[in-house]
């Protein structure tokens, strides 16, 4: 627990896609502070430790049931600074994020729709690849109605 808390060692060990995406679906999204590692490791460097950020989002949204909403809509602005990151790995989670929470509830898809056309206006190949596909399976998931019409709004 202490190199995670002191989070240089252990994120920096990070080498694979497949490894962040495991230790984040089964130890990082089960400590009391994993909104917040994921907003702070969003400003990482290193590929692997900057997708362990949007890897710990995308996962929050599906596990974490009793999450309020508005712990998801924190992450927003963190997407959309990140959308340009064009490294695959990187723009991968960012697009697998915001399509997760999009899909918790008809108020978060709402919100992750306008979100995914911000996103797109950036202009940059990397946001409008993330908006696109995200704005795709959102959009199709809302008429098909497959997302929940309540939030979690405590």
């Amino acid at each position: 627990m202490t190199l995670f808390l002191s989070g240089s060692k252990l994120l920096s060990d990070f080498n694979s896609w497949d490894l962040v995406d495991g230790c984040c679906g089964e130890f990082f999204i089960k400590i009391p502070f994993a909104f917040e590692k994921a907003i702070e490791w969003s400003s990482r460097i290193n590929e692997y430790e900057k997708r362990a950020s949007f890897s710990m989002m995308a996962m929050l949204a599906v596990h974490d049931k009793k999450a309020d909403d508005k712990k998801f809509e924190l992450f927003f602005p963190v997407i959309i600074k990140a959308s340009d990151d064009n490294r695959n790995f990187v723009r991968k989670a960012v697009n697998w994020a915001l399509r997760q929470i999009g899909k918790r509830n008809l108020k978060l898809c709402d919100k992750a729709i306008m979100l995914g056309k911000e996103i797109y206006e950036k202009g940059d190949s990397s946001s409008q690849w993330i908006s696109s596909d995200a704005l795709k399976e959102l959009e199709k998931y809302k008429r098909q109605g497959r997302i929940k019409s309540i939030g979690n709004a405590h």
